[in-house]
């Protein structure tokens, strides 16, 4: 049900984009620190719905399709936000570019795959890869202006946070090779499965 916890808690992630937008575009310190809260706490709740669901044993059809939703609306709506308002270096466009490509190629093969009934799991590589996604884009959500307010202006947290999406554009690599080559495995065994059928279809025919 749309109303059980887990799936309020995806939901939360969706309606914690709007309040991310606004603070971020405040342009001050105070505002940058409170989207970097803002979307920490968003990505928490990835975890905890899950785990939540699982516990519980309330997993259902609403919770699994809003899920992955609810978490590219939310890293695309930050790395365009970081893009939009020049918080990303030239170089850094890099990792954000491969980030976005995969969430869309991922989306297009749990959409073909669905019509075959065949899901995508989630490999632990991809949760490490989530981990560092979300901590990187926090960081630089925060940026040295809003590391400043709460006394960490000393540090290069832009940088930290750039190595951050290097490093989750190379698991994003990883990961998106393995879902794709999966997805190529069950189009190709799908493809067969029709011609199969329609010899053994001719054979049984009197």
């Amino acid at each position: 049900m749309p109303t059980d916890l887990p799936n309020l808690l995806t939901i939360s992630r969706i309606a914690a984009i709007p309040v991310l937008v606004v603070f971020a575009a405040l342009g001050t310190r105070w505002g940058d620190l409170a989207s970097c809260l803002v979307f920490s706490a968003a990505g928490i709740t990835d975890y905890f719905d899950g785990k939540i669901a699982r516990d519980r044993g309330v997993t259902s059809s609403f919770g699994r399709m809003l899920d992955p939703i609810a978490d590219k609306l939310l890293v695309g709506a930050a790395l365009m936000l970081l893009v939009g308002m020049d918080r990303l270096s030239h170089p850094a466009l890099y990792p954000a570019i491969v980030i976005m490509l995969r969430e869309i190629m991922v989306s297009g093969l749990r959409e073909y795959l669905a019509e075959l009934r065949v899901g995508l799991p989630v490999t632990r590589l991809a949760k490490w890869k989530t981990g560092f996604q979300m901590g990187a884009l926090g960081t630089l959500l925060a940026g040295d202006t809003g590391a400043s307010v709460i006394g960490l202006g000393a540090l290069p947290i832009s940088m930290i946070g750039e190595l951050g999406l290097w490093v989750a554009a190379v698991l994003t690599l990883a990961t998106g090779w393995d879902y794709l080559q999966a997805g190529l495995r069950h189009a190709g065994e799908a493809d067969a499965r029709p011609e199969s059928s329609a010899v053994d279809e001719t054979v049984a025919r009197p």
